[in-house]
């Protein structure tokens, strides 16, 4: 790849005062706490302006091609002519039998298909979660949040006047976390429980010791457990993709009854573009009463007030021809003819060598175990180097075609730290990002 050179006394790809100048007239104030979306437009800019390819680690983007199956199933709905029908907002009812089969297989949980709802992506399912969850009962307050998480969900309940709290897992794992978590429950205002499982943007995985922790005490203190499983079977280091046969994804859902568990297509599926999500919510939640919820919705029924309150307010259903997809993916993938487990192995190859030349060049992993083993590879994880924070390390990695988005937005304390994602990054970019990492180490030398 050819590199643009527009500043031969520094010697870095893009001028400095280049990057300095975009940062400025994009309106960002702060770069340590630019969204993701405000680093992509960012890097936009910064492309058009000067040519320059991108090494692009700022946005979680599949890179590999969507399910067949379900590309295929969509343009045979829509010929069939669905366009023109309203979708059942419950979800078609072969989706929801996919569904309930897909939870049973990979999970090992029983769950009803009528607790099992198609929605816009996960984003769709968080807010749909955050509007009736943490409106059951007018004597709590909202989230806790187990970080570092993704930062927008942080913003959905903020945006829905709601309160949350969090704290950094990372030095409470294992044993250690039943202390702290009690301590943050123990006030008695807390609503639900959020975390992501593997963990965006750590990729740290919680084992069953630690979900069976989460499971009890939620139950103790009467908290639904939102469980974020946007990296499904993409701890790579065990293998979940065979149907119906253990191991399984770990699960909170083994531990407690009430809970919700948001699986997304968009990664696991390379289905991103069709913002095919499921929501599902144990049996037991669903046909559970709250009496505060007819402050908002017209039953008190906890499944009724999230199906014909919570998504039917926020879209009336998802686009009917990627119901039929989604359902033709599960399927699929049920049946044992679409191992879409074996498809993303991709990412953790990509991240194995990418994690390979930071570390050449001076970086370290900033969270780099779990637990006592070695941090698996996935679709994140997270960079720093020495004598930098991760404003001024993103903002100087910018003059240098890479971007990434800073750990401050992620709820983590570790504020030297950036998260890189894979999936953008093309196999054929590898010995750029070399190029370019090492004549960053030789501009910032590092101070023995």
């Amino acid at each position: 790849m050819r590199e643009k050179i527009e500043n031969y006394m520094e010697n870095t790809p893009i001028n400095r005062k280049t990057v300095s100048n975009a940062i400025s007239s994009s309106g960002i104030t702060d770069l340590g706490y630019a969204s993701i979306r405000e680093i992509v437009k960012l890097v936009n800019i910064l492309g058009n302006e000067t040519g320059v390819e991108f090494i692009r680690m700022e946005m979680g983007v599949p890179g590999l091609p969507s399910a067949e199956v379900g590309v295929n199933a969509e343009i045979d709905a829509l010929r069939k002519g669905v366009a023109s029908i309203y979708p059942d907002i419950e979800g078609l009812p072969e989706f929801k039998t996919e569904a309930s089969r897909f939870v049973k297989l990979f999970l090992d949980i029983d769950v009803s298909p009528d607790c099992c709802v198609p929605t816009a992506g996960s984003m769709m399912g968080g807010m749909a979660s955050f509007m009736v969850a943490n409106r059951n009962d007018r004597t709590k307050e909202g989230t806790l949040f187990i970080d570092p998480g993704f930062p927008v969900q942080k913003t959905q309940t903020r945006i829905l006047g709601q309160d949350y709290r969090s704290f950094d897992v990372y030095n409470y794992r294992g044993e250690k976390l039943a202390a702290k978590l009690e301590s943050m429950l123990e006030c008695g205002k807390v609503s639900t429980i959020l975390y992501s499982n593997p963990n965006n943007p750590s990729w740290i995985c919680f084992t069953e010791d630690e979900l069976r922790t989460i499971g009890r005490l939620a139950a103790r203190y009467d908290v639904i457990v939102v469980e974020d499983l946007a990296y499904f079977g993409m701890d790579f280091r065990t293998d979940y993709s065979q149907p119906g046969i253990p191991p399984y994804q770990p699960t909170v859902a083994k531990y407690c009854d009430d809970y919700i568990l948001l699986i997304s297509g968009s990664k696991v599926f390379s289905y991103a573009g069709q913002r095919a999500g499921l929501l599902v919510m144990s049996d037991h939640l669903y046909n559970r009463r709250y009496p505060d919820l007819l402050r908002y919705y017209s039953s008190d029924l906890f499944g009724r007030a999230m199906i014909f309150g919570a998504l039917y307010a926020l879209s009336s259903g998802v686009a009917h021809s990627v119901q039929y997809g989604f359902t033709a993916i599960l399927k699929a993938v049920n049946e044992g003819i679409y191992n879409f487990v074996e498809n993303t192995k991709e990412y953790g190859l990509k991240a194995a060598a990418m994690k390979d030349i930071f570390l050449k060049h001076g970086f370290t992993i900033v969270y780099d175990r779990d637990i006592e083993k070695p941090l698996a590879d996935g679709f994140y994880f997270t960079i720093s180097y020495p004598g930098f924070s991760g404003a001024t390390l993103l903002q100087e990695l910018l003059a240098y075609g890479i971007a990434a988005i800073t750990l401050n937005i992620t709820g983590s304390e570790r504020t030297e730290g950036l998260r890189a994602c894979v999936s953008q990054v093309k196999r054929e970019q590898l010995p750029v990002l070399d190029g370019r990492l090492r004549l960053f180490r030789e501009n910032n030398p590092i101070l023995k």
